[in-house]
Parts: structure tokens; sequence; C-alpha cells
């Protein structure tokens, strides 16, 4: 029998846990023995405002199971935001184990008339540039901590979606900050991993389309964020042996994402003729791989090369 993943003696952030998906796993988290900064800026469904309200509830919460929980309104998207979270973090607690980045916006529009570049930006403040910030400030309380882990949030929208271009940009982003940042904490034992959610939180049935949500394209059942916060309070546990993956989870299941790549063709002097005449062999995909890293991914290629 497996024994019960614990969480003793361990500091976690969780950012945007004043709702949906992060106050679940700050509750999981908590339950199972670890201190949790609960972060969130309390801002309504349109981005705007403060609350300190939605942040001091869930550590309420947690108070009333018996756990131990710290509220944090920080602005993640800021430089002083992510360091201020971080430091309050280690001043109360003494030190930092776990970052889960969920902290999250997501606007729909149609392209090109609805998305502008002020709307793009605030995309990538929030979600690629919030968890850069926040996982660099982490980063050397996790060195010390001698094994520390990152949770990225990606999403299924990495697949593409015409009215989440945006989102989608920075959701993919992330996709490469979770393999880089991987590499990076090799030596001292950081993994790194991310996670495409799937839940019906108050973004994803206000946010999914104008005006109003559509219907989830996740697996049919319970999709509760409790049902994702199974998979993500794995990726933060000490034994969790992986680093640089992304996995899928909603609706109680969970499976592995992978970008992969085909054998291809090859030809020393390659024309547009002959993409034409072996478009079947470069779009193959019955013998993929999956490199682990750029590195692997070019040895890859030429290992096709050398073979030709």
């Amino acid at each position: 029998m497996t024994e019960t993943l614990r969480f003793d003696g361990r500091v976690a952030i969780v950012t945007g846990a004043g709702r949906g998906l992060g106050r679940a796993y700050a509750r999981l988290l908590a339950a199972r023995g670890a201190q949790v900064v609960v972060n969130d800026l309390g801002s309504g469904l349109d981005d705007d405002g403060h609350d300190a309200g939605p942040a001091d509830t869930v550590v309420t919460e947690i108070a009333a199971d018996g756990g131990e929980a710290l509220a944090d309104t920080s602005d993640i998207s800021s430089p002083a935001g992510a360091e201020a979270l971080v430091a309050s973090a280690v001043e109360r607690f003494g030190r930092l184990d776990i970052v889960i980045n969920n902290a999250g916006i997501v606007r729909a529009g149609v392209f090109p008339e609805e998305v502008d570049e002020a709307l793009l930006r605030r995309h990538l403040d929030v979600h690629l540039y919030g968890t850069f910030a926040v996982t660099r400030a982490a980063w050397p309380h996790l060195r010390v901590a001698g094994g520390g882990r990152v949770v990225v949030t990606a999403s299924s929208a990495v697949f593409g979606d015409p009215l989440l271009v945006p989102y989608s940009m920075a959701k993919t982003g992330l996709l490469g900050l979770t393999h880089s940042l991987a590499l990076a904490g090799e030596a001292d034992g950081i993994r790194v991993n991310a996670v495409a959610p799937s839940a019906l939180t108050r973004l994803a049935t206000q946010s999914a389309q104008p005006g109003g949500a559509r219907a989830s394209s996740a697996p049919i059942g319970n999709l509760e964020p409790e049902r994702v916060a199974a998979v993500v309070a794995y990726l933060a546990h000490q034994d969790c042996p992986v680093s640089g993956e992304f996995y899928y989870a909603g609706g109680g299941q969970a499976l592995r994402v992978v970008l992969a790549v085909s054998p291809g063709y090859f030809a020393a002097e390659l024309s547009p003729e002959d993409v034409v005449e072996h478009w079947g062999e470069i779009n193959d995909i019955s013998d993929l791989r999956v490199p682990p890293s750029m590195n692997a991914f070019i040895a890859a290629t030429r290992e096709s090369v050398v073979a030709s």
C-alpha cells in the first residue's frame, strides 16, 4: 500500500490561491502538513481592483482545519511584488520548499478585432513574467532547502484556440520556461514541472468566450478543482522523481503531454521539390522521440543526418 504523502516541515507558496484551483492546492498541502502562503491579489473577473478577502478566507479555512497559513496580496506580475511574496514566506516560516505558480487571467477575443497589444501584454505579465519573477525570487531559497519543487500552470490552450490567442501564447511560453528551469535546477535537486488543469472555476466559466462560457473540453467527470489538486500535490512533493515534464489533470484523469519529434527526411541539398516528394516521411509520426533538452533535440536531428 502506498504511504500517505505528507508535507510536514515544508513551506509552500501558492499564487492565485484565494479561489478555485489555487485554493484547492493550498488547502490540500496544508491538510497534509505544509505551512502555506496563500497569495491572491483579489482582483475581479475583469482583472480590476484589489481585495484581501479571498486570501484571508482561505487562511481562515486552513486554520479551522488545524493547518497553518499566511495571507499575502502581493502583485506577482511586478518584480517588487514577487520579491515581497517570497520575503514574506521566508520571514514568517524560515524557509521555502515549494512554489506553485497558479495565478492567471484569461480574456477571450476575436482576432484581430478584439485582441490588442494591451491585452497581450497583460497576459504575458501575469502568466509568463509572473511565473518567472516568483520563481526567480524563490530560487535561492529552494536551493538552500535542498530539493525544492516548482509547479508551473500551463494549459491545454498550448494546442491553440482561435479565441484565446494571448492566453495561448503566454501558456506556451511557460513550457519553454519549465524545460529550461528543470535543466537549470538539476545540480541543486530542484525539480520543475508543468500542469494543464481542467476544472470548472470562475475564470473557466466566465472568460472562455466573449460574453459567456463554453462547454469544457475536459473528459466527462467531476470537474471540481480538488480533482486537479492530487496531481499538483505530487509534483510538489519531495518524492516526485521527474523534472521538465508536462501533465494534464482534470475530471479524475491524469496524463503526460509531450513535445516530440519524428525522424523526418534528410537530403544534403534539400530542395522544395524534395520537400514535396517526401512530405509523407516528414509528417510520419509512427516513430516519435521525446528529447529532454534542446541539445538532445539537436543531437537527434544529427543522428537522422548520419543515418541518411
